[in-house]
């Protein structure tokens, strides 16, 4: 069975393919193919990468046409190309996709059809960056591949049965009848790392206290007991919790009334300021690059260094409080871009959580292993470093529900 993931971004959609045999494998597979094009680098301009078993990479840049037809290209390389891996388009089984927002009614992977393509419309009003372009993912693959069953994966349903005491706001509660709740989001991931913690530690995932931190351009942490997620930062929106890249993280909502009555700024122009020019970016005021910022404050640069303070003080903070939801600790979870590569952060947040006996290998933590304990062995608290996967845990969510009772029923035409 041939399973293609396609992870549609704002900026760029990334893409893989799988091939399972009769059974889930214990291990990740290694993709037979994948593939990134991205629209940041040049204006004007697609950027196409791919990379297959049987070469390398191999890397061009083209005029960018459309969405559609440069997602579409990038498609192609996999049955025509330099090195194809399917003789033809029919040959792939099913493809799965990133959700970001699945609402209240979405707990767990869905076989994609009108009413469920209906429904991520809907709730692009809660994930207006992501949403859209998740949808965008899935009407290319039935414009190019027809009737193959496709999947949605939400980065919500992980976080979908926290207690109520976590998801709701402290607002009248009217408002939460409407939908106004903490929804939680890169479930995908935190529910891979989690899993692949407990495998590293050798222990049932039912019996660890987790907390995993997905640090990138975006960022969040996740209460993880027995399995399951009890506490999250990000909230009705992506937006809440850790300060990030470019996204602001939680700020005092009587700034944005403060900004509403005496600067006159409306609602697109807030979105804008919180989204686009806040965190790394907004404080530093050079970039939301993490990799930038540590090199700007090596070079003793102050306003990178600020930035980093804050962003670390904040870390410290929100993990504090997963802390708290726990009532203890077994393992300290970095995955992400920066958790996973960004050794001084790593660093200075350990530093804060001595007082429960966790001590870090300074030396181990320098090389950025993957997938390794780098605590000490005397440490009380593990702290692991995990590559997350997340086109592998949607593609062996794909293969789950193929697995199961329940039929794909095919969304719309054959182009």
């Amino acid at each position: 069975m041939k399973i293609l993931v396609l992870n549609a971004g704002s900026s760029s959609h990334k893409s893989c393919l799988y091939e399972f045999g009769d059974s889930l494998p214990e291990q990740p597979l290694k993709p037979l193919w994948e593939a990134q094009v991205d629209w940041a680098s040049q204006p004007g301009m697609a950027e196409l990468r791919v990379k297959t078993v049987d070469i390398p990479s191999y890397e061009t840049v083209f005029p960018s046409v459309s969405r559609f037809e440069d997602t579409l290209r990038l498609l192609q390389t996999i049955w025509s190309g330099e090195v194809p891996v399917v003789s033809q388009p029919g040959d792939i089984d099913i493809v799965g996709h990133r959700v970001v927002h699945g609402g209240r009614d979405y707990q767990e992977s869905t076989w994609v059809n009108p009413a469920v393509k209906a429904e991520i419309a809907q709730l692009a009003t809660l994930a207006p960056v992501h949403n859209p372009v998740n949808l965008q993912g899935i009407d290319i693959i039935e414009q190019c591949l027809g009737t193959v069953p496709q999947v949605a994966v939400f980065d919500t349903a992980f976080h979908s049965q926290m207690p109520m005491a976590a998801k709701v706001y402290p607002i009248p509660w009217q408002w939460f009848e409407q939908g106004i709740q903490r929804y939680g989001f890169h479930g995908i991931s935190h529910q891979y790392v989690a899993t692949r913690a407990a495998e590293i530690l050798h222990q049932p995932l039912t019996d660890l206290r987790l907390i995993t931190c997905h640090l990138g351009n975006g960022c969040s942490l996740a209460a993880i007991h027995q399995g399951h997620s009890i506490d999250t930062t990000m909230g009705f929106t992506p937006l809440e919790g850790l300060m990030m890249g470019c996204r602001s993280g939680s700020v005092d909502p009587g700034i944005l009334l403060h900004l509403i009555r005496h600067h006159h700024l409306d609602a697109q122009q807030l979105d804008t300021l919180l989204n686009q020019e806040s965190g790394l970016k907004g404080v530093s005021g050079s970039s939301g690059d993490m990799r930038q910022i540590l090199k700007q404050a090596a070079a003793g640069d102050g306003q990178a260094n600020l930035a980093l303070a804050v962003y670390i003080h904040r870390l410290r903070s929100h993990i504090g409080s997963m802390l708290a939801a726990l009532g203890g600790l077994d393992a300290l979870v970095f995955t992400g871009g920066v958790g996973e590569n960004a050794a001084p952060i790593r660093a200075a947040v350990c530093e804060a959580f001595g007082f429960l006996g966790l001590n870090l290998d300074l030396a181990q933590n320098m090389q950025s292993p993957c997938d390794q304990d780098i605590a000490t062995l005397d440490s009380r608290v593990r702290v692991l470093v995990i590559h997350t996967q997340e086109d592998w845990a949607i593609a062996q969510e794909c293969w789950r529900l193929s697995q199961s009772p329940q039929k794909a029923v095919v969304t719309t035409h054959v182009p």
